[in-house]
């Protein structure tokens, strides 16, 4: 018996079928598919053809970065092309779209423009790419990249600010739980829970042979967070996430945080953590990597290595030496602090990164792993709580 979706398919005709096939060769004469195109689907195939059509129908997309006049002249076209992709196409489809022509069609200068970049479908590529034109912004850009970069960065709060503020709150009022607690501290539902085993049904009674509660702390901060991101280009969105979660993670008044980037040099962009569109336009991607003057920072800001995790978001690919590299992760293991190793916070799939370098970290004690946005509250709670470097991999791969 044939399905809905078999009964969709059959009923399709053959003209729409060619229809179809049309739209994916291009529309053109040379893709031997004679059907006639509407004027809807006419502008379709331009809106495509303008990116993909390797026979040069995008030449005037192209014409965007000819000449030294700006895009005065190409603006129009760029724009109306952006109006028909917004149009025809769902927005993750025109996201992918304005990134396919950025790049194949060097259409950076583009960005350039106010009026235009207010007109693009703003996501976290578009969000990366001004971050690495930021030098190259004029003051009037510079005003309307803050305001898309804002906007992008508002809708990930959005998304994850209160999932990860509720994870690292329960992580830590875990970790301060005892089983010798005062009177006062006895947490009864989990105490309860716990020695269920023990209730007496004659006495209708219950043992409490293990009690458990909420330890006693000072007024002090419970743990100490050292977020060190790799500034190379490969890294763009990792860079965009780590800001935002900086941002978030300074917000929490029982954690330290600190948050540096860097490339051969390191910045302390922790003064301006807690604003992420200050922190993206504070950083500088490309350039080389030292991984171990990374890690020499971060553990210059270690004043309680039982208290502190260190993550280090990096590819590993590394232009430093190599033994300090190892030595300086190693010391900071030794001593007692949590390392975290995130090879990339993107929702790209398995990232490009040194596995030479990983494993060496891996066998020093270090929990190293590729993580999506999405996990990384979870995974950085569960570093808090104390969770060891091989439960921690072990949790981001499922």
């Amino acid at each position: 018996m044939a399905t809905p979706a078999n009964d969709d398919v059959r009923r399709v005709s053959d003209a729409e079928r060619l229809r179809r096939w049309r739209l994916v060769l291009g529309g053109g004469d040379a893709d031997g598919v004679d059907s006639p195109l509407g004027s809807d689907d006419r502008r379709k195939d331009a809106a495509l053809a303008a990116v993909y059509d390797v026979r040069g129908a995008g030449a005037g997309l192209r014409g965007a970065r000819r000449g030294t006049g700006g895009l005065g002249r190409s603006a129009p076209a760029v724009s109306r092309w952006l109006g028909d992709i917004r149009r025809y196409f769902p927005t993750p489809v025109v996201r992918v779209i304005q990134r396919d022509a950025v790049e194949r069609l060097e259409l950076r200068r583009l960005l350039l423009e106010p009026e235009l970049l207010s007109t693009v479908e703003a996501d976290v590529s578009l969000v990366a790419m001004l971050v690495e034109l930021n030098q190259m912004l004029p003051d009037e850009t510079r005003d309307t990249a803050r305001t898309v970069v804002q906007a992008v960065l508002d809708e990930l709060r959005e998304r994850f600010e209160d999932r990860t503020r509720s994870a690292i709150s329960g992580a830590l009022a875990r970790g301060t739980r005892t089983r010798r607690p005062r009177d006062s501290d006895i947490d009864w539902a989990r105490t309860i829970h716990a020695n269920l085993r023990h209730w007496l049904p004659e006495q209708r009674t219950l043992v409490p042979e293990r009690l458990v509660g909420h330890g006693r702390r000072a007024p002090s901060l419970a743990r100490d967070v050292v977020v060190a991101v790799d500034q190379s280009a490969s890294m763009a969105d990792s860079i965009v996430y780590a800001a935002l979660y900086g941002a978030v993670l300074a917000g929490i008044p029982s954690l330290r945080t600190h948050l540096l980037a860097f490339d051969t040099a390191v910045a302390d962009l922790s003064d301006l953590a807690a604003d992420p569109v200050d922190v993206l336009f504070g950083v500088q991607l490309g350039g080389g990597t030292d991984i171990a003057a990374a890690l020499d920072a971060c553990r210059e800001r270690v004043t309680r290595p039982a208290e502190t995790v260190v993550v280090l978001i990096s590819d590993l690919f590394d232009g430093g030496d190599h033994a300090v590299m190892l030595a300086g992760a190693a010391s900071l293991v030794s001593s007692g602090v949590t390392l975290v190793v995130v090879l990339s916070l993107s929702d790209d799939g398995t990232p490009a990164y040194d596995h030479v370098n990983a494993e060496a970290l891996r066998g020093l004690g270090a929990a190293v792993f590729a993580c999506t946005p999405d996990r990384f509250p979870d995974l950085l709670a569960a570093a808090l709580e104390g969770v060891d470097a091989v439960q921690l991999a072990d949790l981001a791969s499922h």
